[in-house]
């Protein structure tokens, strides 16, 4: 999830190389959109890789000719990125239109809101000083609230200013050891909304060493900026995609459903086929991205409350209305588990579904309703 951004509230910051990704072309049915593999750094941790993939097929409503335009822009948000509309034969330049404010808008919020880039405005609130006012856009106060909210309907499990202990998880990777107690302890007591004041035009800091990382709701917040540049530009059916936070709208291909595949937790191929429209999803794992420290595999997803990374929920995939929601949620389960799930997925307007365990010894959970999302029941879990 990162615009830029280092994972994730809480998961460990690493930049990714990019990766490829197929498209079928405008004239060509029944090919699938499927994505590599990101590669970090060897001893860090990899941003989200994308774990989705979508099937498209050529369309004709009625005698009128539906063309599929695709945009696979580089160097976004340091993933892969997809911007798809679907528009009568006859609108292409309308549709090129579209695909260019969006990928406008997506670039224009990774120069605000990423930790890579140094003028960034987020990057220039976590080299704030005590009490020191930092001026915002309108765009990064809005992000910066919606974290808040966020931290405070997952019971702390989501929280963007858990910086300190990514950054201490990534120096323990580069040393090869894993974090004292005491460095752990000092990292936490850096983390906590009480340490950010949000003003109408700016934040400052109680605490020096605070710090934001917006990676975990980052991509969702910019797949939602996206569509609704889409649909401001007149599209009715599209979708926009950063890594694996996707978002549909109208109908698909075919004038059906948009068909989203759920990557398997164990090995190569998919688990599961999900049937969308206006809607998105976004899956979280652990199973390709973590550290190596002393021989051990942790996770990259890390609990904000105790510094711990979290191995218990291998993958995630969240359905929600706006991709923002997906993204937090999926990340927070990682970290809460399925203990109380249909009750969460209820509050938060949700549907979830978790691989809790390890290969051979793997329990599905699933809030009930997510039975309507699926194309067929979910296979065994084998590894």
């Amino acid at each position: 999830m990162t615009p830029g951004n280092g994972p994730w509230p809480c998961r460990t910051p690493a930049r990714p190389r990019g990766s490829s990704s197929t498209m079928p072309t405008r004239s060509c049915p029944d090919r699938a959109l499927s994505r590599g593999r990101l590669a970090g750094p060897r001893l860090l941790l990899a941003a989200l890789v994308a774990l989705t993939a979508i099937a498209f097929r050529q369309t004709h409503r009625g005698s009128d000719p539906t063309v599929l335009l695709d945009r696979h822009p580089q160097g976004i948000m340091g993933t892969t990125c997809l911007l798809a509309v679907l528009v009568p034969a006859g609108e292409t330049a309308r549709g090129q239109a579209a695909l260019d404010a969006a990928e406008t808008e997506l670039r224009a919020l990774e120069a605000r809101l990423s930790t890579y880039l140094e003028a960034s405005e987020i990057s220039r609130l976590n080299r704030a000083g005590a009490h020191e006012p930092v001026p915002l856009s309108a765009a990064s106060l809005d992000i910066l609230r919606a974290a808040r909210d966020a931290a405070l309907e997952t019971e702390g499990a989501f929280d963007t200013t858990c910086r300190p202990l990514l950054l201490l998880w990534r120096e323990a990777a580069r040393l090869g050891r894993l974090p004292s107690e005491d460095e752990r302890a000092r990292a936490l007591a850096q983390v906590g909304w009480t340490h950010f004041q949000l003003g109408e035009t700016g934040a400052r800091k109680s605490l020096a060493e605070a710090q934001q990382d917006l990676g975990g709701l980052g991509k969702g917040y910019a797949v939602d900026r996206a569509v609704e540049a889409l649909q401001t530009a007149g599209i009715r059916s599209g979708l926009a995609q950063l890594g694996g936070d996707t978002r549909v709208f109208g109908p698909g291909p075919a004038g059906g459903d948009w068909v989203v595949q759920i990557r398997h937790p164990f090995r190569e191929g998919t688990c599961g086929r999900l049937r969308l429209r206006d809607a998105a999803v976004c899956t979280s794992g652990n199973y390709r991205r973590f550290v190596e420290i002393g021989g051990r595999h942790f996770s990259h997803i890390v609990d904000p409350r105790s510094g711990q990374p979290m191995d218990r929920t291998p993958s995630v995939t969240i359905i929600a209305t706006r991709c923002m929601t997906a993204d937090v949620w999926a990340t927070a389960l990682s970290v809460l588990g399925p203990d109380g799930l249909e009750e969460r997925c209820r509050r938060a307007g949700i549907h979830a579904l978790l691989v809790v365990g390890e290969p051979g010894h793997a329990q599905l959970y699933r809030s009930s309703g997510i039975a309507r999302f699926l194309e067929d029941a979910m296979p065994a879990l084998e590894p």
